[in-house]
This record gives structure tokens, C-alpha cells and sequence, in this order.
């Protein structure tokens, strides 16, 4: 199994990660029960593409429902080592719409598995949860992974191995009985979201290093191109409206950091996008 050792590596766990993490277990052991008492519960959670007009409940409560404990235990552990910090990154409210995007995006994929293998079921967490890993590696494609405890590997690289692993799957070199098309549908579901919505603290990083170097010089401030003869209060000014302007960046890219995009107001939004004009200025 893989682990990481660096990012605050440690047992705490985010709102939302904990939440799954329970309705995950909570599901498992409801319907092993239910098993148990002869009644087929599981069923009606799973996605099966030739019964989703009749359930379409099913292509949200596939990702609570698994084959096994084996199943279960490493998708939770998944979760588990990679969804707090990529819940830090993005805010919790973002980061519980990108985890159901990405397993909305391995049903819509799975759905691929009715052609190549006829009638099918599609159970567990794992397009979501390869969303998550894929968002870490995203935001952190150099952080060392351990397999097995003993041998490290980019996160980057180890998403890439599971990316080859499932393309190879899916179109039957391996792997057989495994959903790679939900695997492969939640990488590019998650993949897609996070280009399109330049969301999380990837954004922030980037922003510090572009914005605050440009905009530590601006027209009119004492460090901008020297006026000999007056320097005085349009300096003083400048360099005001300088420290304001900084200010607010530095508070918004706070701001994204802790709670996301999708947490600015319309003013905020409009000082980045001001903050962004100014440095292509620049």
C-alpha cells in the first residue's frame, strides 16, 4: 500500500473526508447485514448502465457500495492519506463537489463497460477517490509516496503507473472483474474540473509568485521611475494605494487557500482579475 510522508503528514482528518469516510463504512456494514437477513440491499444501490432509467439514484449510491473488505479497505485508505490535504487545498464545500464530480464522471464512463462487456454492475468509491489521488498529484507531483513503506515514488509518477495499469484493463489486457472505465472517467472528470476552474491553492501559489513581484513597483510610487522635481504626495500615494492593493491579494489568496474559488464574493473576484490586468501590464 502507498502512503506519503511529507505535506503534514499525520492522522488528522478534514470535515468531509471524515463524513465519507463513515457513510462509506456505515454502507458496508448495513449491507453485509442486509446480506446476511437475505435481502439483496446492495443491489439496488449499485449501477447497473441497463437499469439506470429505473434507478437513477444509483449513479450517486454506487460510490458508497463494495465488493469485499478488501474493497472498501483501500479505497478508505485512499481517502484516508490523500483527501485531507487536497480538502485543505481546495475548502471543504469545493472539494465535496469535485469528489462527486469525479464519480459522476466514472458513471458516465463505466457506462462504456455495457459495450465492451455487455451487462455489467459498477460498484465503489474508486473514480472518485482517483479524482482525489489525481488533484495531489496536481498540486503536489513531487511529493515522495511510499510503497510499501520502503520504496519511494513521485506522486506523479505512481498516478501515471495507475493511469497505464487501467488504459491496459479496459480494453481487456488485465484486471479482469475491475471498473477501469470508472477509474479512467473519474481521472478525467477530475482532470477536466480543476483546468477549468483553476481552483485551489495551485491558483494561490501561482498568483503570489506572478502578482506580488509586479505589483511591488506602481505607476507613481516612490519606486517607480523617479520625478526629481515633486515627489511628494503623489509618492506617498503611490505607495499607499500599493500597501492596499497587496493587502487585499494577500487576504483573497488566504482566502482561496482555506475555503476555494467558489468562496469570493464578486468584488474579490474583480480585484484578482484587476490584480491579473496589472501585472500583464507590467
Amino acid at each position: 500500500m502507498a502512503y506519503r510522508d511529507s505535506l503534514s503528514f499525520g492522522y488528522s482528518l478534514t470535515p468531509w473526508v471524515k463524513r465519507l469516510l463513515i457513510a462509506n463504512f456505515a454502507v458496508f456494514v448495513g449491507s453485509w447485514l442486509a446480506a446476511r437477513l437475505g435481502y439483496p440491499f446492495a443491489d439496488y444501490l449499485a449501477l447497473q448502465p441497463d437499469l439506470v432509467l429505473l434507478r437513477p439514484w444509483t449513479i450517486v449510491t454506487y460510490m458508497f457500495v463494495h465488493d469485499g473488505f478488501w474493497h472498501i479497505l483501500f479505497n478508505m485508505i485512499a481517502l484516508f492519506f490523500f483527501g485531507p490535504p487536497v480538502e485543505e487545498r481546495l475548502g471543504s464545500g469545493e472539494f465535496l463537489k469535485f469528489y462527486f464530480i469525479c464519480g459522476l464522471g466514472g458513471a458516465a464512463l463505466s457506462f462504456l463497460l455495457r459495450v465492451f462487456t455487455g451487462p455489467t454492475m459498477i460498484v465503489g468509491a474508486s473514480g472518485a477517490i482517483y479524482g482525489v489521488m489525481l488533484a495531489y498529484a496536481m498540486f503536489w507531483p513531487d511529493a515522495p509516496i511510499y510503497i510499501w513503506g520502503i520504496l519511494p515514488v513521485k506522486a506523479k509518477w505512481l498516478l501515471a503507473a495507475f493511469v497505464a495499469f487501467d488504459l491496459f484493463g479496459a480494453f481487456g489486457y488485465g484486471g479482469a472483474g475491475v471498473a477501469h472505465f470508472a477509474h479512467l472517467g473519474g481521472l478525467a472528470a477530475g482532470f477536466g474540473y480543476l483546468k477549468a476552474a483553476g481552483l485551489g491553492v495551485a491558483l494561490t501559489t501561482r498568483a503570489r509568485k506572478l502578482f506580488r513581484p509586479k505589483l511591488t513597483v506602481l505607476p507613481g510610487s516612490a519606486d517607480a521611475a523617479p520625478k526629481p522635481a515633486r515627489p511628494g504626495r503623489r509618492a506617498a500615494r503611490g505607495a499607499a494605494e500599493q500597501e492596499r492593493i497587496l493587502d487585499d491579494l494577500d487576504r483573497i489568496l488566504d482566502k482561496i487557500s482555506h475555503s476555494g474559488m467558489a468562496s469570493l464574493t464578486p468584488e474579490e473576484r474583480k480585484t484578482l482579475d484587476d490584480a491579473s490586468k496589472r501585472f500583464r501590464q507590467n
